[in-house]
């Protein structure tokens, strides 16, 4: 990251109180970030029965990409930060690649899912895990080969292959994704519905409801910076600018989608709500409960100490005055002329 001439200052001045509930805002929002996603990953990870399913790859993805852009935030959202290809403040274009990698793997996602349903008996010979991980793979290698091309050429041209590949991208992508959410929703309410009643039909529906929800708390999100941006290059004017990304809402919706997206990650995965309850964060709060009774009790414990301490101090004064009474006496009789007893 590029540093200014000058110091950082907070995303606004901490003199009203709309500023200071706005920086809390901004500061709130990453750790919340941060914390879902995390407890999401974990979950995962230890489960292997989670990990053998694609669908979970993709989440373990998002969830990765959306840690990013949490930890990320904290710079970009905090601070009074302008994140353009110009600033001195800029980011070398990695921080919004992060946000691109959340949208890369739900739509990845989406078409994983789609692919699950309509060719049920095809779709594990074709998409194997290690496949899926190839996917996975090649649109993160993707994404960080054009934030190399940004920073190798001039501003210039940087500025002309955004404007173009954002423009062409958005537009086929929103193509794509409004129609395979509408596809999947046909599918799910009409085609399971005739199905006999099983665990696999329960698990495809549950899977393609899931990703229908995520996609659209993602569009709800994304939409608005989506139509702003293919405005402003589509009519080839300078749209309005905010002083900064931590008071831009255009740019504030994406990273609440990244905290919205694990909770629907939750909330629609029985699984995955069962290891995290369990194995995640029963266990973590086990280990803090023990560790604040370890650290916040040390008085406690150096109360009982020091009574332990002047116990013993007072019981060897003590002995030590009886033995020198003993002493005392003893050294007394030996002074004292004993008794004759010869008659």
């Amino acid at each position: 990251m590029s540093n200014s001439s000058q110091g950082l200052s907070f995303v606004l001045p901490l003199t009203h109180v709309g500023n200071v509930f706005m920086f809390l805002f901004n500061i709130f929002l990453p750790a919340t970030i941060i914390f879902l996603n995390v407890s999401v990953s974990l979950s995962i990870l230890l489960n292997k029965a989670l990990r053998s399913e694609n669908r979970f790859m993709y989440m373990l993805s998002t969830c990765f990409s959306d840690i990013c852009t949490g930890v990320s935030y904290y710079y970009v959202g905090v601070f009074d930060v302008r994140d353009y290809f110009d600033s001195p403040t800029s980011t070398f274009y990695i921080v919004p690649t992060f946000l691109g990698l959340s949208y890369m793997a739900i739509l990845a996602a989406q078409a994983d899912r789609y692919h699950a349903v309509i060719s049920p008996f095809k779709y594990p010979q074709r998409m194997t895990r290690n496949r899926t991980l190839l996917v996975i793979l090649v649109y993160w290698v993707y994404a960080f080969l054009i934030v190399a091309v940004h920073n190798l050429v001039t501003v210039g041209v940087a500025k002309k292959i955004t404007s173009i590949g954002t423009f062409v991208g958005n537009i086929f992508t929103l193509i794509i994704m409004i129609g395979l959410n509408i596809r999947l929703f046909i599918i799910a309410r009409f085609q399971l519905e005739r199905e006999p009643p099983s665990e696999e039909r329960e698990s495809k529906r549950s899977s393609v409801y899931l990703i229908l929800v995520v996609v659209v708390f993602f569009l709800s999100t994304w939409l608005p910076i989506f139509c702003h941006v293919m405005a402003c290059n589509f009519f080839n004017s300078t749209c309005y600018t905010f002083k900064n990304e931590g008071t831009d809402p255009l740019r504030i919706l994406p990273r609440v989608n990244a905290a919205l997206t694990p909770i629907l990650y939750i909330r629609g995965c029985t699984e995955l709500r069962a290891t995290l309850l369990t194995k995640v964060w029963k266990t973590c709060f086990r280990k803090s409960e023990l560790f604040l009774r370890f650290v916040c009790m040390p008085s406690k414990r150096l109360v009982k100490v020091g009574r332990i301490e002047r116990r013993e101090e007072r019981n060897r004064g003590k002995t030590g005055e009886g033995m020198k009474t003993m002493s005392r006496s003893v050294k007394a009789e030996e002074a004292s002329p004993g008794l004759d007893l010869r008659v």
